[in-house]
């Protein structure tokens, strides 16, 4: 709300160097919101994918969480009123790769009934094939 009424201010005041500055400023903070909002729903797909490729099976809830966790990262990452993308490829794959080791420690508490640590659980998938299935799922 600050930033807002700062903005008002240069522009009332005709400074519009330090007004686009600020927008600036307000397109950032808008597309960190939306990348923290995808690395959220990266952290829920690669838990599953993980489970799905540890244990070579998948339930109906995996699915759905897979379906929702896309659908909602290629929602938010769309610009509606201008169309294109808030995030990349690559910054989709800077993503992916951020999320992984959290959904890993998830992946190893919910994976065979919690029986393998993060390290166990990386010997038993193969991660660079799990990233891979992710950026194919959400690629754009």
């Amino acid at each position: 709300m600050e930033e807002l009424i700062a903005l008002r201010k240069y522009i009332e005041e005709k400074d519009y160097i330090k007004a686009l500055e600020l927008v600036g400023e307000l397109e950032e903070m808008s597309k960190e919101d939306k990348l923290n909002k995808i690395y959220s729903y990266a952290v829920i797909l690669l838990v599953h994918l993980i489970k799905q490729q540890a244990e070579k099976r998948t339930t109906r809830s995996w699915d759905v969480s897979i379906n929702n966790s896309v659908r909602e990262i290629k929602r938010t990452n769309k610009r509606r009123k201008s169309g294109g993308y808030y995030a990349n490829e690559d910054e989709l794959i800077e993503t992916i790769d951020e999320a992984l080791e959290a959904a890993m420690e998830r992946a190893a508490l919910e994976a065979f009934e919690g029986r393998h640590d993060v390290n166990e659980l990386k010997q038993i998938i193969d991660v660079e094939k799990v990233k891979e299935i992710a950026l194919n799922l959400i690629n754009f």
